[in-house]
């Protein structure tokens, strides 16, 4: 008989996060959301309680799946404090802008207005954050490097106290953004687990396998039952 599967509560963002400058300008990035809802969706199909927090994507909605948008990293941050503690698997996904402008223009600006830099200020790091009030809980994190990748996100992991990290290096060969095939390596403070061209579907459920090992090996059923 197959063994029945404990059902963990799990917290995945997604997506970009979107810096106003003006109301039709922001600062964002490339990513399209696609390995957290792949996560979310593999999620509920193997029996756990999700919640997915998304950024702006052109990505379907999940049927069965409570999703909340964001736009900014401090509405991000807003909606994680929010769900935390209910979470026992908190996976980041999301690519958060490290910095802001520090002002917002309410108009938009316009071409003949003198004009010529945005002074941006620094977001919170969130999964520091997590890191620093974790306690029994499972924080999975992502690492986008250019460089130095295995020493970067070994790097990202012990200074942000994450179980693992997701690592990819952007190259001309490899894209993380959209869907197919990615070169990743899944980082812990035991081992690195390196995967060439695999499916972004496969990798989903690699590392939701991996969170699942986490839970029953630190046992947050029972420490949930006993709080």
């Amino acid at each position: 008989m197959k063994k029945k599967r404990t059902s963990f509560n799990i917290l995945i963002t997604a997506g970009p996060t979107r810096e106003f400058i003006d109301p039709v300008r922001y600062i964002s990035n490339l990513s399209t959301g696609t390995i957290g809802y792949l996560m979310a969706k593999q999620a509920k199909r193997q029996g756990y309680k999700v919640v997915l927090l998304s950024g702006s994507t052109h990505l379907m909605k999940l049927p069965g799946i409570k999703i909340v948008y964001f736009n900014t990293a401090l509405d991000l941050k807003k909606q994680i404090n929010k769900f935390y503690r209910w979470a026992d698997v908190v996976i980041a996904a999301a690519a958060v802008s490290d910095f802001r402008p520090e002002r917002i223009y309410k108009n938009k600006i316009k071409k003949n207005q003198s004009f010529s830099r945005i002074k941006l200020i620094k977001n919170p790091d969130i999964l520091k954050e997590l890191g620093k009030k974790k306690k029994d809980k499972i924080l999975i994190g992502f690492a986008l490097e250019t460089e130095n990748l295995i020493k970067n996100a070994t790097s990202k992991l012990k200074q942000k106290n994450l179980d693992l990290v997701v690592a990819n290096l952007l190259s001309k060969r490899n894209s993380p953004f959209g869907p197919g095939s990615v070169s990743a390596a899944i980082i812990s403070p035991k081992r690195i687990d390196r995967f060439s061209r695999v499916s972004k579907h496969k990798l989903a459920r690699i590392i939701l396998d991996r969170a699942e090992k986490l839970c029953y090996s630190f046992n947050i059923q029972k420490k949930r039952r006993n709080s």
